[in-house]
């Protein structure tokens, strides 16, 4: 199998003489080039019972990095478990307009921030108006910036607890039905989004480059902000989940999802790399797209996140704060089952166990030892 790394190894060099990249940019492809190679160093372990060693090569544990997110996933995963409730829940996604994203691009962690923003005040506002639901819900947040042809495309992925706690503490559940129109939910996130935006540039605080510098002019700025608020806003609700087992089950897929995964890998050759895709416009027909190697790397690396932006954001009853009050009490008032995380207090090899069902640490070669780590501790 052709892996994101392969195509590193071999393009990225390439890429470089005519390219610049971000210090954030510059250590991933770093990470992932070397990531479960001899660079990294590694460990020795030897059977306790015949003499069989060998090596295993550190991952870079970078978090765009595709061999280091499957147990990462499955860990975070399982520890969500505890705070699943026995109510409806939503999956909601915010897109954002084209004409924008030269600017986001540009001011990335502000404005990828200002996403985040605009979603949690958007859905707070209107799940507590009475005309909708009336109360306080709870919600997780997953900013993701690709399409499937790798080019530029943020937008938040958002996991909603249909129903939530009264003013007076009592329980209050919803439809099966989205409790919030599309509509009002797509014109309330532009507002709020406007709001800050144009807050942030009166205050000077938005960058402009290359054919985005026009924007420094108010007038230009003021006729970007017109084009988009005549627009429709993409906003829209997926089905609700078929219970709290179908919401666990989901939630990975989209939080540690990083821009392509290596099976969507279908070739490469001295110049160029093929990939599959889903066209949506066409009931999701998988196709093939091919492009210029360098070409790849670049789209990967746009979506290399700035140091320190935390991807996934918890809300209001789902927030680390209100976990051991409100959450406890939705817990109590939907009678949801308690659930303790497998993985809780085990190590990397118990964990790797458990998800490939069988005992890694068994010596391949005797089967009846064990793989201990050899001393000293590490290699070169």
């Amino acid at each position: 199998m052709i892996t994101v790394q392969d195509l590193f190894q071999k393009f990225f060099y390439r890429f470089m003489e005519t390219h610049k990249a971000s210090p954030q940019q510059l250590k991933a492809a770093f990470n992932i080039m070397r990531c479960r190679t001899a660079d990294l160093g590694g460990h020795a372990y030897e059977c306790d019972h015949c003499e069989h060693t060998q090596v295993s090569y550190n991952s870079c544990r970078n978090r765009h990095c595709p061999m280091c997110q499957g147990v990462n996933k499955e860990i975070w995963v399982d520890g969500r478990k505890k705070d699943i409730l026995n109510a409806p829940y939503f999956h909601v996604v915010f897109t954002m307009p084209e004409q924008l994203h030269t600017i986001i691009y540009h001011n990335q962690k502000l404005l990828y921030d200002l996403m985040y923003k605009a979603v949690a005040e958007t859905l707070t506002e209107l799940a507590q108006d009475k005309k909708y639901l009336g109360a306080q819900i709870g919600f997780f947040s997953v900013l993701h910036t690709w399409g499937q042809n790798l080019h530029y495309h943020p937008h938040i992925h958002t996991v909603v607890l249909a129903g939530g706690l009264t003013k007076e503490n009592m329980w209050r559940n919803t439809s099966q039905k989205f409790f919030i129109p599309v509509k009002v939910l797509s014109k309330k996130f532009r507002g709020k989004y406007f709001y800050y935006l144009k807050e942030y540039y009166e205050k000077n605080q938005l960058q402009f480059f290359n054919d985005a510098k026009k924007y420094e002019d108010p007038k230009e700025f003021q006729y970007l902000l017109d084009q988009c608020y005549a627009k429709n806003w993409y906003s829209y609700t997926k089905k609700t989940f078929a219970g709290p087992l179908a919401v666990i089950q989901y939630l990975g897929r989209y939080t540690h999802r990083i821009a392509i995964s290596n099976h969507r890998i279908v070739s490469m050759d001295d110049d160029t790399v093929t990939i599959k895709v889903k066209d949506y416009k066409n009931n999701n027909k998988v196709k093939t797209v091919t492009m210029p190697g360098v070409e790849f790397i670049r789209r990967f690396l746009m979506h290399i996140l700035p140091k320190g932006l935390v991807k996934i954001r918890h809300y209001a009853i789902l927030a680390n704060r209100n976990k051991k009050t409100k959450l406890e009490l939705c817990r109590y008032l939907t009678g949801s089952p308690d659930y303790k995380p497998k993985f809780e207090g085990k190590d990397i090899l118990e964990v790797v166990s458990i998800l490939a069902n069988k005992d890694i640490t068994l010596c391949p070669s005797c089967k009846k030892g064990h793989l201990q780590r050899a001393e000293p501790g590490g290699i070169p």
